[in-house]
């Protein structure tokens, strides 16, 4: 198991389209894939379970991810979460 954490630095948050790219990337992996934020926690691979945890800037985040692709999940993921989701700078 690997467990990340993560801070949301775009100005938008986890919303709308940066959730469904985020769970696009997620379902591509055969891992289980979690979003924990404080002490709940969500499907990274659910779009309602995503947006459920109100991801918005300055959100810390800890990804866990278990199975047999979990090494190339998580970097994956985490790179998306760092990249500023899609933000123009």
């Amino acid at each position: 198991m690997i467990v990340r954490e993560v801070v949301i630095k775009n100005s938008a948050g986890l919303q709308s389209k940066s959730a469904a790219v985020f769970i696009q990337k997620a379902s591509n992996y055969k891992s289980s894939i979690w979003i924990v934020r404080d002490e709940r926690r969500a499907n990274a691979k659910s779009l309602l379970g995503v947006l459920s945890l109100g991801i918005g800037q300055g959100t810390k985040l800890a990804i866990t991810v278990e199975g047999e692709d979990e090494a190339d999940a998580a970097a994956d993921l985490e790179k998306y979460l760092l990249s500023g989701i899609g933000e123009i700078a």
